[in-house]
């Protein structure tokens, strides 16, 4: 909670500029949706994600709608909106869960070889755009790093999106005026980022055929 907290207070106001500068792209989005009146909402600390089949087919619409990742992050933010508080809780919530589904240190060696690099942050941001990817790509490198090679972009440098960490938390607080992180239980909802497991790391950017033998096909093809 702490972590989540820090990251939503120094990212809010730059995306709340963000945002702002694209109010023309979001009109079309957002129009006709009506907030919620702070005054009526009343909602408990919750600790129940989204049915994974919505959280899933809200990422792909948003994969099919748009071509840029800023464009992405708008999109998403709008489609959240229009769900209810405790299902935009449940989406942060979902993504809570994936996001800790690929904590390993075999993933992190892959975001290391694909980004040239990867720091704490940087690897949580790497698993936001891994998720932001869909479904499919998700599971796939999440049981096999190496197929990371099919979503490489000729030209592209980064694969992170940061802005996908903070869509729901956003979007509850346009609806509600309210921050999300108050109304998540964390005595129940314990699989975040504040209970990731040790990690015992058995490769070594000084070794790189440590790296290699974790991510052969990512390694041949992008390690310098």
């Amino acid at each position: 909670m702490k972590n989540s907290a820090k990251r939503m207070v120094s990212f809010l106001f730059v995306t709340s500029f963000a945002l702002g500068q694209n109010s023309v792209k979001t009109s079309n989005l957002t129009a006709g949706a009506n907030a919620i009146s702070i005054d009526t909402l009343s909602l408990s600390p919750s600790s129940e994600m989204l049915d994974e089949e919505l959280y899933w087919s809200i990422v792909e619409s948003s994969i099919k709608e748009t071509k840029t990742q800023e464009d992405q992050e708008i999109y998403l933010i709008a489609k959240i909106e229009k769900l209810t508080p405790k299902e935009m809780i449940g989406f942060r919530l979902r993504t809570d869960q994936l996001l800790f589904d690929t904590y390993n240190e075999n993933l992190w060696c892959a975001a290391y070889i694909i980004n040239g690099g990867c720091s704490d942050g940087g690897f949580e941001y790497f698993r936001c755009w891994l998720i932001s990817r869909g479904k499919e790509a998700y599971y796939k490198v999440k049981n096999n790093p190496d197929a990371l090679m099919n979503l490489v972009v000729k030209g592209q440098e980064n694969y992170e999106f940061e802005g996908f960490w903070y869509v729901a938390m956003n979007a509850f607080k346009n609806k509600t005026n309210k921050e999300l992180f108050l109304y998540i239980d964390y005595d129940t909802f314990v699989t975040n980022d504040e209970n990731y497991p040790v990690l015992d790391f058995t490769w070594n950017v000084d070794q790189p055929k440590t790296m290699e033998k974790i991510c052969p096909i990512l390694y041949k093809n992008l390690w310098k």
